[in-house]
């Protein structure tokens, strides 16, 4: 199969980048920026792609390609560190400028190129960039440009294309039409790739990982490990396949009601509920620090899990995650050592949970897919939409959307205000507009008044988002209106709740959540 070579050089956009090529129809693959170019790891190769990197080209020990990547006749495309690394490699310079490029920027094109095919002049690109190129590499052509920094350039007769902004974030104008350019007109790589195909792979390496063992599921109800639990009961006998909800007191409203309701509508035979509230709610007790309490629910999870498993299971068993590539990725896991921590996501640096890795024991079929490919994916597999539509909900649950200490208290606050919340956008016919939406409780009391008294409430954030697959997001454009009377629904019905305000911050350079 044909196939683009995307080389990480720890982007945080680098899956993304190998993602879009796939959505094209062309079958992708990643392997370490810094890896040897061997005549194997170029088998079926058209093109390559240099992605973005946390990294300057120009710092001593900064990861490089092998040099033969400018010279192995394949086209190569940098993205953002990807055409500085290529510039600074090949004789021009970059610089850190005191004009840094985030988020929305219109890019001007000064010459033609194939590259650019279809695309006009003045379209909107994204940026994510700290450093710039401040003189093109000999024999590179400007082809773009914006307001401050060179956006573009090529070496046509070398086939060396860069450009600084990225092009695979939903957010870029054209984005798909320039990816399409190089890896389809540019490359030649032939459309064999598509979710069907990824389906069939994926039962494939579930059955030659457990063979005849149970396999365990720790599932949460939500898109991800529900999309999983219909894998595994697709690929194995469902008598292998044990389900685990561990309720731990951070769920949001009538959550393992539902849970329970829609996973034997599925067909499961092994679902084990374990209500674990007032183990995870003593253990957070006092303790503000996200990471903390990231680490603490990872472990405490696992060791519930562990636990009710001996009795279940005591002949041993594999365990399955539903974990995506946005967790790897933002836990440093990507592809490489170059990838760098966002924050700790509990079913992936969890000191257990990595045991099981590299005891070879750990089962992750999504863990190279991203929300909207899962969905798809679920879709194949005959999961109800109600599932599938679902929006994203954080394995530590509300205790990263409570700021500062989980109590019970604040975890019932917070249910009810987004469960009102989500209500109201359900009723108003937003949430399947809406990438992902919820409420965050602040650790910050504001005065008010009620009645005719003078009260101290806590004041809750609204975060509803706009995305296509997690990496990148921008605000939800309410309607005033709606705003305005949601928030209204909240102080008046949620009591404790005295002020909202509404969160305007993209990604990046915010995260979607806020811890």
């Amino acid at each position: 199969m044909d196939k683009i070579l995307v080389l990480d050089f720890g982007g945080q956009t680098t899956q993304l980048i190998a993602r879009r090529l796939r959505e094209l129809g062309v079958y992708s693959e990643i392997a370490p920026g810094t890896a040897s170019l061997t005549p194997e790891l170029l088998e079926g190769a058209k093109g390559l792609v240099l992605s973005g990197s946390p990294y300057s080209s120009y710092e001593p020990g900064s990861p490089a390609p092998d040099r033969t990547a400018y010279a192995s006749g394949l086209p190569a495309l940098g993205i953002c560190y990807g055409f500085q690394r290529m510039t600074h490699d090949l004789g021009g310079s970059v610089a850190a400028p005191s004009v840094r490029e985030f988020g929305r920027r219109p890019i001007e094109l000064v010459s033609e190129s194939a590259l650019f095919a279809g695309v006009p002049s003045g379209f909107v690109s994204w940026m994510s960039h700290g450093d710039s190129i401040e003189a093109l590499a000999p024999g590179f052509t400007l082809v773009g440009k914006t307001e401050a920094h060179p956006a573009a350039a090529e070496n046509r007769s070398l086939g060396l294309y860069g450009i600084q902004f990225h092009p695979e974030v939903s957010h870029c104008e054209y984005g798909m039409t320039i990816l399409a350019n190089f890896a389809i007109e540019i490359c030649g790589a032939a459309r064999e790739w598509n979710v069907e195909a990824y389906q069939r792979s994926a039962i494939d390496e579930v059955r030659r990982l457990s063979g005849d063992r149970n396999v365990v599921l720790l599932i949460s109800g939500g898109v991800d490990s529900t999309v999983v639990a219909g894998l595994l009961l697709r690929a194995l006998d469902p008598s292998q396949v044990h389900l685990l909800y561990v309720d731990t007191g951070l769920m949001r409203k009538d959550e393992s009601r539902e849970v329970a309701s829609s996973l034997q509508a599925l067909g499961a035979r092994n679902l084990h509920i374990v209500d674990a509230s007032e183990g995870f709610l003593s253990a957070l007790r006092g303790v503000s620090d996200p990471e903390a309490k990231r680490r603490i629910i990872g472990d405490l999870f696992m060791e519930v899990q562990q636990r009710e498993l001996a009795h279940i299971l005591p002949g041993g068993y594999l365990l399955a995650q539903g974990t995506l590539y946005t967790d790897m990725i933002e836990s440093g896991r990507g592809v490489g050592s170059n990838a760098q921590v966002i924050k700790s996501h509990h079913n992936v640096r969890s000191p257990l949970v990595e045991a099981k890795r590299k005891a070879g024991e750990l089962v992750e079929p999504l863990a190279r897919l991203y929300k909207d490919e899962v969905r798809e994916l679920g879709r194949s597999l005959g999961i109800p939409e109600a599932v599938i539509r679902r929006h994203p909900f954080p394995g530590p649950g509300l205790a990263v959307r409570i700021l500062g200490e989980v109590t019970r208290e604040r975890c019932d606050l917070l249910r009810e205000a987004d469960a009102l919340f989500i209500g109201e956008l359900k009723e108003r016919g937003l949430y399947d507009k809406i990438w992902q939406a919820f409420c965050v409780l602040l650790p910050v009391k504001s005065v008010g008044v009620t009645g005719d008294l003078r009260e101290y409430g806590w004041v809750l954030a609204l975060r509803a988002i706009t995305s296509k697959d997690g990496m990148t997001a921008d605000v939800f454009p309410f309607e005033a209106r709606d705003l305005l009377e949601i928030s209204a629904k909240i102080t008046n019905s949620v009591r404790g709740i005295g002020r909202v305000v509404y969160d305007v911050s993209s990604k990046p350079p915010s995260t979607i959540e806020w811890e």
